[in-house]
């Protein structure tokens, strides 16, 4: 069995189990984008808590472009690292708002040119946002992807690319969602348990 076809026996497996979709709560591109810059060394649950009172304040782009950055930080205190993620927020819906007419923009090179948006935020919200194939590179994916032996490499976007090769297009998203979910679940950074995930048989465990 090549890595292609053991990646999409993998990918039945785990959508059976799973929901294929990101666990952050959104209404838009752009409130899963704002979600996405919350998440940062913050769990999905913390964030879906914070961002109710924080859209309620904070409903679009311009409202965040024109806030006062104290209630911004008040608004969000409790994801972490609030005084960077609000510096971040404001800028990001700045240039939203200047470059692109508070429109999300549909491409991964037009979403990066935003403040704090790297190629992973960019692909999460293409793929679970806008219904564009995107394979997101978190720390879950990248880890599962070497532990798999689908990747020997440690950038994401070369991790990205050679998930890209194995799998259709249209899985890309749904299999990025589903290894985070395993990530969270069983396969965990510092010890796996492999005795609860649902591939074992199909993973060579590389590195374990």
């Amino acid at each position: 069995m090549d890595a292609a076809e053991r990646a999409l026996k993998i990918d039945s497996i785990l959508a059976a189990r799973y929901p294929a979709s990101t666990a952050l709560e959104f209404t838009s591109p752009w409130s899963l984008l704002v979600s996405a810059i919350l998440a940062a060394q913050c769990t999905d649950e913390r964030v879906n808590k914070v961002v109710g009172g924080l859209f309620s304040i904070f409903p679009n782009p311009k409202s965040f472009a024109e806030g006062n950055l104290e209630e911004i930080e008040e608004a969000i205190h409790s994801t972490g690292f609030y005084r960077q993620k609000a510096k971040t927020l404001k800028a990001l819906n700045a240039a939203l708002l200047e470059n692109f007419g508070g429109e999300i923009p549909k491409t991964a090179e037009e979403l990066t040119t935003l403040p704090g948006v790297g190629r992973k935020t960019a692909n999460l919200v293409l793929g679970n946002a806008m219904g564009i194939p995107a394979i997101f590179v978190d720390t879950h994916v990248g880890r599962i992807s070497a532990r798999m032996g689908f990747t020997k490499e440690k950038d994401p976007d070369k991790i990205e690319r050679d998930l890209m090769k194995i799998l259709p297009r249209k899985r890309w998203t749904d299999f990025s969602n589903l290894l985070t979910h395993l990530g969270r679940d069983a396969c965990a950074a510092k010890k796996a348990k492999c005795g609860e995930c649902p591939v074992a048989e199909l993973c060579p465990k590389v590195g374990l």
